[in-house]
C-alpha cells in the first residue's frame, strides 16, 4: 500500500515542521547575539540538515534570515540608523586595516558585496560591529581556508555599513580614503 499527498500521515508530518519552524521564529525573534545552526539544531531537536532545509523554507516564505560568520540572525530594524554603500578595493592582507578601520569609527559593516560576470551580484552576510567581530571572522577566514569575495573581482568589493551617528561614516570613509582603499 502506497501513501499519497494529503493523506494524514504527510500532513501530520508536514504539520510538525511547520510548527517547528514557527517556534524557530519566535525563538529567534528573542535573540540579541547571532546563534550558531549547531546550537539551533540542538535546541530544537533536530539534524543540521533538518534546520538548514527549515531555514530555506522560512526563507522561501519570505522571512528574512542572516546567515552570518557567527550564526544565524534576524536583522535589527534601526529606524536611527545611517546607512551607506561603499566601493574599496584592496590586497586581501589588508582586510582587517579595512575592517577595523570602519568598526573603530562606530561603523557596523554589515555584508560585503561584488559583481560576478555570470551570476551577478554575489552578498555575504558580515555583521561586524566591534573588534572582537572582526578577529572572530578573520580567525573563521584562516580556519576554513575560504577566499574573500572579493578575491574574485581582484580585490573590487562594496560594504554596505550602519552607524547610528550621523558623522560617523562620513570620518570612516575619508580615513579609508586616506589608506587608499576606498574608490569613490
Amino acid at each position: 500500500m502506497t501513501i499519497s499527498r494529503g493523506t494524514p500521515e504527510k500532513k501530520g508530518a508536514h504539520d510538525v515542521g511547520g510548527a517547528r519552524r514557527r517556534e524557530i521564529m519566535t525563538w529567534m525573534r528573542a535573540q540579541a547575539a547571532p546563534v550558531r545552526g549547531g546550537e539551533l539544531a540542538r535546541r530544537f531537536r533536530v539534524s543540521r540538515q533538518c534546520l538548514v532545509q527549515d531555514v530555506a523554507i522560512l526563507r522561501a516564505a519570505g522571512e528574512e534570515i542572516l546567515a552570518t560568520p557567527r550564526g544565524y540572525q534576524l536583522p535589527k530594524a534601526n529606524a536611527r540608523a545611517h546607512r551607506a554603500v561603499l566601493a574599496c578595493r584592496h590586497a586581501p592582507e589588508r582586510t582587517e586595516e579595512e575592517l577595523q578601520t570602519l568598526v573603530d569609527y562606530g561603523v557596523k559593516v554589515l555584508d560585503v558585496i561584488v559583481e560576478h560576470p555570470l551570476y551577478g551580484e554575489l552578498r555575504g552576510s558580515l555583521m561586524l560591529g566591534s573588534r572582537a567581530d572582526v578577529q572572530d571572522f578573520l580567525k573563521q577566514v584562516r580556519s576554513s581556508k575560504a577566499t574573500l569575495l572579493s578575491s574574485l573581482t581582484r580585490g573590487v568589493h562594496l560594504h554596505t555599513v550602519e552607524a547610528s551617528r550621523p558623522g560617523a561614516i562620513s570620518r570612516a570613509k575619508a580615513e579609508l580614503r586616506r589608506r587608499g582603499i576606498l574608490l569613490r
